[in-house]
């Protein structure tokens, strides 16, 4: 595609420059073939997952229905072409784009192109190119694509061009990936929700008065709706495993430096006081970990010296008696879950103790309000300069998360000793939280500490638009730089009489502000207000345990009877 023509360096008003954007991104969906069918407003039941198959064919509902992991095996074994399930996914994206606005652009002539050229090597060489053959994926948008446009959700960034695809892009379509559509983001990338004024809010499929979550929204919906089944998110705050909760799906942030991030378009993109990471989304665990191993086993440390020269292990060495301890957060002592997530973490657990192999043990967390003033104090070093510096070039209004994250109390511009004290309270806390899981062994007769954590991703399920402001329990996780993976519980909010047993104690006194304003929104809108949306759950592991928390995640399904895949 050529390069955006009416940006704010040329002139153009912020509000023209939103409307060519948009056109553009219709105009690649124009390009889909068959064209998928408009549809009117008022057509849009609030639950848009019934709508695929009303407009597509049974052969492309087969196969977006397909996950990672089978449709591998069915492009491997010469039954699917590549050509067939990238044109089955460019028509469910360009659906889920009508039915969410999770879509910025697709890229049928790059994904068509590349999906011929694999269709050919297969043809010549009988054998698949790499692991990922033929594999569709879609990538958040401020990852570069090469030729493309790179804003990161800013007006006043539209016109700048990537140069060339951002490295874990590059390792994806080495592994034999299609790359075919880019998703939306918030404005500033500093938000669990989606809405910019590029593309307007993106909705969650399950109940479109709900977010699918930031920022990684638009795959977060986008997969929710299998117009995808594997993507790339990023992650700083929660922004990868809130979309992946929201609309029921698995999501795994990993340790810092272990994926690539060179080729991504953030603003302070220098600071080291808080890292992001790159990290997939996708309808299965085998999703997540395919897509992990096949980046880190073409060894990515090589051409970006920064990230860990650490080979991908086989989680299959771990726990060879599946013996697990598992630690349990019901509550942070900061923001009390809502009677979904309550019941989902009790329910399973409940489920847990009945496996002679997994133990169960109460985790007290420590200090999470501390955690959240150490981490929101690093995350602008700045105070935020650069951030509003690129909303008021164009004079775009603020997004009110936006805004809101910005005016918090621990944010402040720091000098040079300030930000060393930051630091400093980092890696005190760091400190403080290794010393209470070690402490965990004490309470073991063989001395074994907790191996992973189980707890809530958020303090309800997919929240109504524009109220999203707590990340403490995704947060949490970044500050102590932990992986985490989110999984779906197979589970949704229904019958308010199921959260009767969890309900809020009459007379309850919230714990904080931000307590204050959950359980206010819990009563306004009860079990009815949410319903159909996703309960998902997180399980976390210690710095660098990646491939143990894979492995733990896999057992702690099978011994709970949970599915490893999203049913489709």
């Amino acid at each position: 595609m050529a390069p955006a023509r009416v940006t704010i360096a040329g002139g153009a008003k912020w509000q023209d420059v939103a409307a060519d954007r948009q056109r553009h991104r219709d105009a690649t969906i124009a390009e889909i073939r068959p064209p998928v069918s408009e549809l009117r407003l008022e057509d849009i039941p609030v639950n848009t997952t019934v709508v695929p198959k009303k407009f597509l064919t049974d052969e492309e509902i087969k196969i977006t229905n397909a996950d990672v992991d089978a449709l591998v095996q069915k492009i491997a074994s010469g039954e699917w072409s590549s050509t067939a399930v990238t044109n089955a996914f460019l028509r469910r994206a360009a659906l889920a784009q009508r039915l969410t606005n999770c879509v910025t652009e697709l890229l049928p002539k790059r994904a068509l192109g590349r999906a011929a050229e694999l269709d050919h090597y297969f043809a010549t060489n009988k054998k698949p190119v790499g692991p990922l053959h033929g594999i569709p994926i879609s990538v958040k948008e401020h990852l570069g694509i090469k030729g493309e446009d790179l804003n990161a959700g800013y007006v006043s960034w539209v016109g700048q061009v990537a140069e060339e695809d951002a490295l874990i892009v590059q390792y994806l379509v080495e592994a034999g990936a299609v790359i075919f559509a880019r998703t939306t983001e918030p404005q500033t990338l500093m938000q669990i929700e989606t809405s910019t004024n590029l593309y307007g809010v993106s909705v969650n499929p399950f109940n479109t008065t709900l977010t699918p979550g930031g920022s990684s929204g638009g795959e977060g919906a986008l997969i929710g709706l299998r117009g995808s089944i594997l993507g790339i998110g990023t992650d700083i705050g929660g922004s990868i495993r809130v979309p992946a909760a929201n609309n029921g799906l698995f999501g795994f942030k990993p340790t810092t430096m272990r994926l690539p991030t060179s080729g991504w378009s953030v603003a302070m993109a220098g600071t080291e006081s808080i890292l992001g990471v790159t990290g997939p989304i996708s309808t299965s665990l085998e999703g997540l970990h395919l897509f992990s191993k096949s980046i880190v086993d073409q060894k990515p440390w090589l051409k970006q010296p920064g990230l860990v020269a650490l080979d991908w292990r086989d989680p299959a060495t771990y726990f060879p008696d599946r013996k697990l301890r598992v630690g349990v957060i019901y509550n942070d002592g900061v923001v009390r879950p809502h009677p979904p997530i309550l019941r989902a973490v009790t329910e399973l657990v409940g489920k847990l103790k009945r496996s002679p192999n997994i133990e169960v043990v109460d985790w007290k967390p420590w200090k999470h309000e501390l955690a959240w003033s150490v981490i929101a104090n690093l995350y602008f070093p700045d105070g935020g300069a650069e951030i509003r510096a690129a909303i008021e070039a164009s004079g775009e209004p603020w997004c009110g998360l936006a805004k809101f994250i910005l005016e918090n109390p621990f944010v402040k511009e720091h000098t040079i000793p300030t930000l060393w004290d930051g630091i400093c309270a980092r890696e005190d806390y760091r400190t403080q939280y290794a010393k209470l899981w070690n402490e965990t062994a004490a309470s073991s007769p063989d001395g074994k500490p907790v191996d992973v954590i189980l707890c809530p991703v958020g303090p309800g399920v997919a929240p109504k638009h524009g109220t999203s402001k707590y990340w403490g329990y995704t947060s949490q996780w970044n500050l102590l730089d932990y992986p985490a993976i989110v999984f779906p519980t197979a589970d949704a909010v229904g019958a308010p009489e199921r959260e009767i047993p969890y309900e809020y104690p009459v007379g309850y006194e919230p714990l904080s502000e931000r307590d204050e304003e959950s359980y206010s929104l819990w009563k306004e809108h009860g079990a009815q207000g949410f319903k159909d949306a996703p309960i998902s759950l997180q399980l976390v592991a210690r710095r660098y345990d990646d491939e143990k928390l894979f492995r733990a995640m896999q057992i702690l399904l099978e011994e709970a009877g949970l599915p490893a895949a999203v049913p489709a």
